[in-house]
C-alpha cells in the first residue's frame, strides 16, 4: 500500500513533468510566430500598430467603474455607522425595521416623505380584482369587463360598441 510520502513525491513529480512539457509548448509556439513574423517581414511594431497601442482586456488588478454602479448611501446603521444604498438584500441590522426613516441618511430625508394620503397611486396601477361589466350579449346575457382575454363572442365582434352596456342606467 502506497504511503502518503509516496504518492505527494509522485504528484511533485507528475507537476514537474507538466510544467516542462507547457514551457516546451510555449518555445514551440514563440519559435513558430517568429519565423512567420520573419517570412512575412511583419515586426513587432508592425502589431503594435495594428493594435492600436492599446492591449485587448482588462489589465489585472485595475477595477472598471461607470456611474450607474456607484450608488449613494441611503440608511445608515447609527450603531455600526454601516450604510445601504436601498438596493440588493437588505442587511440584517434594518431588514426587520418597521420603519426605515430612522435610518435614513440625513440628505435623503425629504427625498423619501411619503404622502399623508395613505399609499400614493403610481402610475400604471390598476384596480385589482373584479371589475364592473362593460359588455354584455343581448342574447344570452354573458359578460365582459373589458380587462384580460376577450371571449369568443366579443373577440369575433367587428364592432365592438354595439356590445356596450349603458353606463347612465
Amino acid at each position: 500500500m502506497p504511503t502518503l510520502e509516496a504518492i505527494e513525491t509522485k504528484i511533485r513529480r507528475l507537476q514537474e513533468q507538466a510544467e516542462a512539457l507547457k514551457a516546451k509548448k510555449a518555445s514551440a509556439t514563440l519559435d513558430r510566430i517568429v519565423e512567420l513574423m520573419n517570412d512575412s517581414g511583419v515586426t513587432v511594431a508592425d502589431i503594435e500598430a495594428h493594435l492600436g497601442g492599446k492591449r485587448r482586456g482588462v489589465k489585472l488588478g485595475k477595477k472598471t467603474t461607470t456611474a450607474a454602479a456607484v450608488v449613494a448611501a441611503k440608511y445608515m446603521d447609527p450603531k455600526t455607522g454601516a450604510t445601504w444604498s436601498g438596493r440588493g438584500r437588505a442587511p440584517s441590522w434594518i431588514a426587520n425595521a418597521k420603519s426605515r426613516d430612522r435610518f435614513l441618511v440625513d440628505g435623503n430625508v425629504a427625498s423619501s416623505a411619503a404622502p399623508a394620503g395613505g399609499r400614493a397611486k403610481r402610475p400604471g396601477n390598476y384596480i385589482r380584482g373584479q371589475q364592473p361589466a362593460r359588455y354584455r350579449v343581448p342574447k344570452t346575457g354573458a359578460t365582459w369587463s373589458g380587462r384580460g382575454r376577450a371571449p369568443a363572442w366579443m373577440a369575433n365582434a367587428k364592432d365592438r360598441a354595439k356590445f356596450l352596456i349603458d353606463t347612465a342606467s
